[in-house]
């Protein structure tokens, strides 16, 4: 890659900041006097240590909750891996500015605020099984679209995407991170039957044959295997981890598209939440793999940022608990010796 471009990553990860942990530690320690056993809400005490820690915040807050879909179209659909023609995807982002897809609703009906954030739909990427998906001024450009469109003050980031055969970039994507054949990651996508998930298992073990050893580079992978939107969502990732906002991922393509942080750097996920377990086939391995919390499993692969926007309502229901309930002092409750 050209030295600026990777001048441009090496900053993207420099001195990234960590997590608040007294801030953490004033949550569990307020949690030990609420008027409930100990743990006895399990995640959700999890859940709102998370956002404390990484709002900087004794007191963790939802005023400014944002859901940012981004949309981009793959040069691989000319393998045949999608019952879907790529203009599936500019279609849909028009049914996202009309507020008619499920996120609109999900999204609503959960207090968050919502854009979608289309990368050049007229120009797909480059077939990842003839040569990378995108030359490295293009991957730079699709990481700044996603970094700069998260406003800082943002109390929680819920990150989605749109993009017509994206599941194939993200099993790509996983399969270049953690290993195995394709057949562990390829899954129906958006609705093929059993020879064309084998088919597109196929294609992704082309293109993982095809570029070799240059996939021993995270940053590469993504270039390489991915599209637009799923490197807008990495860009995305970063700077919240920059200026210190929790992030909820949605299914597969997003849990791809944030992986390859993973393996930049130990903690690079430790800022996110996964919305959900998608019932896309490769998910519940990558959720195991990024060893990073699910919050919930209703066997949705819708994509849209979906499973992201619905966990909200966990999150918000954390924070209710313990802003909200009263002190066993406050009570009148007996506390245990």
């Amino acid at each position: 890659m050209m030295a600026n471009t990777a001048d441009f990553l090496q900053d993207l990860v420099r001195k990234l900041p960590g997590a608040d942990v007294a801030a953490a530690a004033a949550v569990m320690q307020r949690q030990a006097i609420l008027t409930k056993p100990p743990g006895s809400l399990g995640v959700l005490e999890e859940a709102v240590s998370w956002l404390a820690a990484w709002q900087r915040r004794d007191m963790p807050r939802l005023d400014q909750v944002d859901v940012v879909v981004f949309a981009g179209n793959h040069g691989v659909t000319a393998q045949g891996i999608s019952p879907y023609p790529s203009s599936v995807t500019e279609q849909m982002v028009a049914n996202f500015e009309a507020g008619g897809a499920a996120i609109n609703q999900i999204a609503k009906a959960n207090g968050a605020a919502f854009s979608v954030v289309p990368l050049m739909l007229d120009r797909p990427t480059a077939d990842f099984t003839v040569e990378p998906a995108m030359t490295p001024l293009e991957f730079r450009r699709a990481l700044a679209v996603g970094y700069d469109a998260v406003v800082p003050g943002t109390d929680l980031l819920c990150l989605g995407e749109m993009g017509i055969g994206n599941t194939t970039a993200a099993a790509a994507i996983s399969a270049a991170l953690f290993g195995g054949p394709a057949a562990r990651w390829a899954g129906r996508g958006t609705g093929l039957d059993a020879d064309g998930v084998s088919h597109k298992a196929a294609v992704v073990d082309r293109a993982l044959a095809l570029h070799g050893e240059a996939l021993n580079d995270p940053w590469e992978v993504a270039r390489r295997l991915g599209g637009r939107e799923t490197a807008a969502i990495l860009g995305a990732v970063l700077a919240a981890r920059r200026h210190s906002i929790p992030v909820l991922l949605d299914g597969f393509v997003c849990s791809a598209a944030a992986a390859p942080l993973s393996k930049l750097l130990p903690d690079g996920l430790d800022h996110c939440m996964i919305g959900h377990v998608s019932a896309e086939a490769g998910h519940r391995h990558l959720v195991q793999e990024l060893h990073r919390p699910a919050l919930l499993n209703l066997d949705m692969r819708l994509g849209e940022g979906s499973g992201a926007a619905l966990a909200v309502s966990i999150v918000r229901a954390a924070v209710a608990c313990h802003t909200g309930m009263a002190t066993f002092t406050q009570a009148g409750v007996t506390n245990r010796d």
